[in-house]
């Protein structure tokens, strides 16, 4: 998990609006993508097309959402909350 430092380096070098991809690991349950983007959408509005990989045995799903960044708050945000997504095991 990012520490108040990590946010605070990252914040001294985007600059914005920032096209970023948000890359979440998880279990490999069914919905996972679809919540992921429910919480993207609650923070940053519009039509994603999230990319999902398995792992070789199926245990786990690897998914990822580009979104445009407005300003640094949505980034922490969605860092955060994306986290708290049921199943999920990191945001990176």
């Amino acid at each position: 998990m990012a520490t108040e430092q990590d946010y605070e380096k990252l914040k001294e070098v985007m600059e914005f609006p920032a096209a970023m991809t948000f890359k979440v690991a998880g279990v490999n349950r069914e919905n996972l993508a679809q919540d992921l983007i429910a919480v993207v959408q609650k923070y940053l509005p519009g039509d994603y097309i999230p990319k999902e990989k398995r792992s070789s045995k199926g245990t786990y799903n690897s998914v990822s959402i580009d979104v445009v960044a407005q300003n640094f708050e949505q980034v922490e945000t969605l860092y955060k909350e994306l986290a708290k997504v049921e199943g999920v095991k990191m945001v990176i």
